[in-house]
């Protein structure tokens, strides 16, 4: 549940937008991309969002039934665009992102009488974002579906911090807080875990907090020193697979995408990482996000990879 819309990626590599000259129109919005990530293993997923009523979103439609993904949860806001992102390809680590998300994106318009909560309850999986709380009326509807869901089977919050939507990280804080109990797992990088429970000196010490607030399972990514899980089994640290980055925007949902397929199987949490690291890896290495979510198979082959090359 939560963003969605049209990435507009540069052909050219570094260089900044002033000087493009030709760009690729790929379907974007983190959660969206998670779920294109998890039917690419064959897993039946949905997306919860909105679009406007123009050209792109029905682009964004046809994406999702063309990549596998029910677009039947997908709504309509006449009156706002469809949102597009630019971003600037810096390799191996500098990706700027300039959302066009003017009024409001309609996927923060998403509506609590709006949603089906059956559907809700029943999911193996809920997936929701941190983004989905910064506005009204997205605010409500996310913690009413995971009031609805009522901790049911795995649900994951992502932790998906990002600054141009809130006014300060102490507001995120609030929000994120009230959201912690009704979620089972929750991931996110060492800034995003900073601004949801605040600011700890390891990584360790970030997922215990994560665990104090509620969650069964903690994930902090720590980009190029690789992740750092910890549940009721215990801790485990996992490091990156290796790979020339082309660009890194879409490493972090392929992640996701591999953490609910694992979860799914069952799979121990140290085979879990490494997989979801290995998908990170793959789509860090090609242009665009949505496109380049692995298979399993492709996810096998980095992993052998990453073997290899110790």
């Amino acid at each position: 549940m939560g963003r969605v819309g049209v990435d507009i990626y540069p052909q050219q590599i570094g260089v900044g937008l002033e000087d493009v000259e030709s760009f690729g129109k790929f379907l974007g919005g983190s959660p969206t991309n998670v779920a294109v990530a998890a039917a690419r293993y064959g897993r039946s997923a949905a997306v919860i969002t909105k679009t406007g009523a123009d050209p792109f979103g029905t682009f964004v439609r046809n994406a999702l039934r063309g990549y596998g993904v029910d677009d039947s949860l997908v709504g309509t806001s006449a009156g706002l665009p469809t949102p597009v992102t630019f971003c600037e390809i810096f390799p191996p680590d500098h990706f700027p992102l300039y959302f066009y998300r003017f009024p409001k994106a309609p996927d923060l318009d998403i509506r609590p009488e709006e949603l089906d909560l059956e559907a809700i309850r029943g999911a193996a999986v809920f997936w929701v974002t941190v983004t989905g709380l910064c506005q009204e009326p997205s605010r409500s509807a996310t913690l009413a579906a995971l009031e609805a869901r009522g901790k049911r089977g795995i649900t994951v919050l992502d932790l998906d911090y990002r600054p141009m939507f809130w006014d300060s990280p102490q507001e995120a804080r609030e929000w994120v807080r009230l959201a912690l109990p009704h979620v089972t797992v929750a991931v996110g990088n060492r800034e995003e875990c900073e601004v949801a429970v605040g600011a700890h000196d390891t990584p360790a010490e970030a997922a215990q907090a994560l665990r104090a607030a509620g969650v069964s399972l903690a994930v902090v990514k720590q980009g190029p020193k690789g992740v750092l899980a910890l549940d009721d089994t215990g801790q485990v640290e996992v490091p990156p697979a290796p790979v020339t980055v082309v660009n890194g925007l879409g490493a972090g949902d392929a992640f996701g995408g591999a953490l609910v397929h694992g979860l799914l199987a069952g799979w121990d949490t140290e085979r879990i990482m490494r997989f979801a690291n290995a998908a990170g890896a793959h789509v860090a290495g090609e242009l665009a996000c949505s496109d380049a979510m692995p298979t399993e198979a492709e996810v096998e082959r980095k992993l052998q990879e990453a073997t290899d090359a110790v």
